[in-house]
């Protein structure tokens, strides 16, 4: 059975009945009122969502309505081609959205006023944008498709000021950057897509929001594929659904918990026949949008996670998939975090304290079963050196700024170690530092200093000897 795998999850709310969906004579809006993104029937199929195009839904529409009254639907994006994937401002006021205004236009990031109905386009760059959201600092972060002799060809994000002006680039990866969530700590949750050796590995990345200290924040089973939005908890869950391909398993929601990732996740579905598309959790209730047959379309309902049952129907549209819904209402700011990026700065620091310490070892993960004594750093199609490490296995490179890279290691008879890890960059000014080489993020270091920063910094490329740059003075 095709089984649908697209997924998007922001939060809903349950409002009350007697409230108008929009007020006549003022331009504020009430308290209840959902808006979703409506996916033509049977468009977003597994084959679908495989490659980039699972963000650009053709003919996709947003409409707005009160829970359990599917007479009070309106369409809000009729004078557009397709329109998908809702935010609303944490002012509960605009909604930035994903919109392809008329046949064979790029696909650009715009805001509407949701008192007034009325649209403004934010982007008007050559290529397609995707995924806003709002950032705490009143600025704007989307995915954008990136062509250059850097990244080659990828989606990166980008944040913009709310009109348009002050574009910048804060990811530099030849993979792709989906579906982006601002947790409440500030940092931004991603879907990213890179290939691999030839085989395309997906999984969540974190990072703030000036693209530093880009990190690993959760990796499913093999074959696993996310693709939406997930949806942080009051209670530090956080919710999104995932397949895996080739098992013949249906799409179920998942759950991690924010401070232990990697090693807490649990199938809140698991059992349950059918597709599950999105899933939220609201008054202590999930709502998810969910379908028992490929017949069907996806539709939102209450589950009852306790009994592992589903309750009422909430909203369906028979010609449409639900798939994306967000709540019109305002809700706190997260965290605005510093940054340490420096424009006038070439480069940035990365310190490694021993790179043969890591989870693929015997033992769980204890230094010294993998012995490598060199790395090597690569670039997109070429190489920046050969780097020999430390007695202690520490490395400390200067490397140059948003410039995307992967690190391997290689032991004596020059066979490479565990495998090339996952593209890397530096923002300008970044420090940043790991315990090992394909280890646990989770781990803390050990208290010592690594041999590594008692000399100067390697440069990468090594061919450059020096960099003439701003010198940062660390207090």
């Amino acid at each position: 059975m095709n089984r649908n795998i697209f997924s998007v999850t922001t939060t809903i709310f349950i409002g009350i009945a007697s409230v108008c969906l929009f007020s006549c004579n003022s331009k504020t809006v009430n308290t209840g009122m959902l808006v979703a993104t409506e996916a033509p029937a049977n468009t977003c199929t597994r084959e679908y969502v495989n490659g980039n195009s699972w963000r650009y839904i053709p003919g996709a529409r947003i409409v707005a309505f009160l829970p359990g009254k599917p007479e009070s639907k309106k369409v809000l994006t009729e004078n557009f081609c397709s329109a998908a994937f809702p935010v609303i401002s944490y002012d509960g006021k605009k909604m930035l959205f994903t919109a392809m205004q008329n046949q064979g236009d790029h696909w650009e990031i715009w805001e509407m006023d949701l008192g007034s109905l009325k649209s403004r386009k934010i982007t008007s760059l050559k290529n397609n944008c995707i995924d806003p959201v709002y950032l705490p600092n009143g600025k704007i972060v989307f995915s954008k498709l990136t062509v250059n002799d850097t990244v080659r060809q990828a989606h990166c994000l980008y944040t913009c000021n709310p009109d348009g002006s002050g574009l910048r680039q804060i990811t530099f990866s030849p993979g792709s950057i989906y579906a982006t969530t601002v947790l409440r700590d500030g940092r931004l949750l991603t879907v990213c897509r890179q290939e691999l050796s030839g085989n395309m590995e997906q999984f969540m990345m974190v990072l703030r929001p000036d693209g530093t200290k880009a990190d690993l924040f959760y990796r499913g089973p093999q074959g696993s594929l996310l693709t939406g939005r997930a949806y942080e908890t009051p209670d530090g869950q956080i919710v999104f659904a995932e397949s895996v391909t080739g098992t013949g398993q249906p799409q179920n929601i998942t759950s991690i918990r924010y401070n232990q990732p990697l090693n807490a996740r649990k199938n809140l579905t698991q059992g349950i026949e059918g597709d599950f598309c999105s899933a939220i959790l609201n008054e202590g209730q999930y709502i998810v949008s969910y379908r028992n047959s490929d017949s069907e379309r996806y539709s939102l309902v209450f589950f009852d996670l306790s009994e592992k049952s589903l309750g009422r129907k909430i909203f369906s549209d028979p010609e449409y998939d639900i798939i994306d819904v967000a709540e019109v209402k305002e809700h706190d700011l997260p965290r605005k975090l510093p940054s340490e990026v420096d424009m006038q700065v070439k480069t940035g620091l990365l310190l490694c304290q021993d790179i043969n310490f890591t989870t693929l070892s015997e033992g769980s993960g204890v230094s010294g079963s993998l012995k490598a004594g060199r790395i090597e750093v690569m670039g997109v199609d070429t190489t920046y050196g050969v780097v020999k490490v430390q007695k202690d296995g520490s490395f400390y490179l200067k490397v140059m700024a948003d410039v995307p890279f992967r690190i391997r290691t290689i032991d004596e008879k020059g066979n490479t170690v565990g495998g090339p890890c996952s593209w890397l960059w530096l923002r300008p000014n970044e420090r940043r530092g790991c315990v090992g080489c394909h280890e646990d993020p989770e781990l803390a270091p050990d208290n010592r200093v690594a041999l590594a920063v008692r000399k100067p910094p390697v440069i990468i490329p090594v061919h450059i000897s020096e960099v003439k740059e701003k010198i940062v003075e660390l207090e």
